[in-house]
């Protein structure tokens, strides 16, 4: 189950988002979504209700290109608006890809760009033109299906979808379970261009100064690296990619497979696992 609040003014656009958010942990276990309901919150009494309609709207959309039907749902008034999906699949238990495989010697790949929070707090702000609006929904609609069909289909060790404590939280979920330690090299991991900026202009969002602070005495820093792309490692990203441990045996079939389908948006090595276990090396 998961819902947000509203991230781009549009409300089709939004319930697009939001229901490629929900499906996107399914799909990071290397599951199939079948079935879905909607929750929403939304403040009847000071908004019309065709803004309610086109949020579901776009939730059903997506659902429906994602192969998901939605079968009901639930409702309440709030102050503001709420959405997202109560999201039930189905996986082969032998197959499954879960947080606690990663080996040392695996390399981490990333299928979507980074940036997304800082984006969607420059749009809140009034920072950001419509070229990068529909860069930045591009991105939240794009589903994680079809990496996820081919990262089961090459074979992978771990997989994690990377949303609200963006990259390097999630990764620290993958080091705890797999007892494993991590080298990213921040100049490979795509970045969406604006964001730098946009993080010198102020937009940076609540979640990610709390990310950077649970994180940064974690993390053994680059002297060289920009404050900004600490920031953005530690950026959260709604919607945001898949970053899947592999083996150095199926690494090249895996990035060759993403990199040649149309639906993946990156395909980009980041870094490797190593043997010290808890350690996040980052390298300019």
């Amino acid at each position: 189950m998961d819902y947000i609040t509203p991230v781009v003014d549009d409300p089709y656009h939004f319930g697009m988002i939001a229901a490629a958010n929900a499906l996107s942990d399914i799909y990071a276990m290397g599951g199939k979504p079948v079935m879905a309901l909607n929750l929403i919150g939304f403040p009847n009494q000071s908004l019309p209700l065709s803004i309610m309609e086109a949020i579901m709207k776009g939730g059903a959309d997506k659902a429906a290109e994602a192969g998901v039907t939605i079968v009901g749902g639930h409702s309440i008034t709030d102050n503001s608006p709420k959405y997202g999906l109560v999201a039930t699949g189905f996986l082969n238990v032998r197959s499954m890809i879960t947080k606690r495989g990663a080996r040392p010697g695996d390399s981490l790949i990333l299928t979507k760009p980074l940036g997304v929070g800082v984006i969607t707090t420059g749009i809140d702000h009034k920072m950001v033109g419509d070229d990068t609006v529909n860069r930045v929904v591009k991105i939240m609609t794009t589903l994680n299906k079809r990496a996820s069909e081919i990262m089961l289909a090459v074979g992978v060790n771990a997989c994690t979808d990377v949303t609200g404590f963006g990259l390097l939280g999630h990764l620290r979920e993958i080091l705890a379970a797999s007892n494993v330690g991590v080298r990213i090299t921040a100049s490979t991991v795509p970045v969406i261009p604006e964001s730098e900026e946009l993080i010198q202009a102020g937009a940076v969002a609540g979640g990610t100064h709390n990310n950077y602070r649970f994180l940064r005495d974690m993390v053994k820093w680059d002297p060289s690296l920009s404050k900004e792309m600490r920031l953005i490692l530690c950026d959260p990203q709604t919607s945001g990619g898949l970053l899947i441990a592999v083996s150095p045996e199926n690494k090249d079939r895996l990035i060759m497979e993403l990199q040649e389908d149309k639906e993946i948006l990156e395909a980009a090595e980041i870094g490797a696992i190593i043997e010290n276990p808890g350690e996040i090396s980052v390298l300019a």
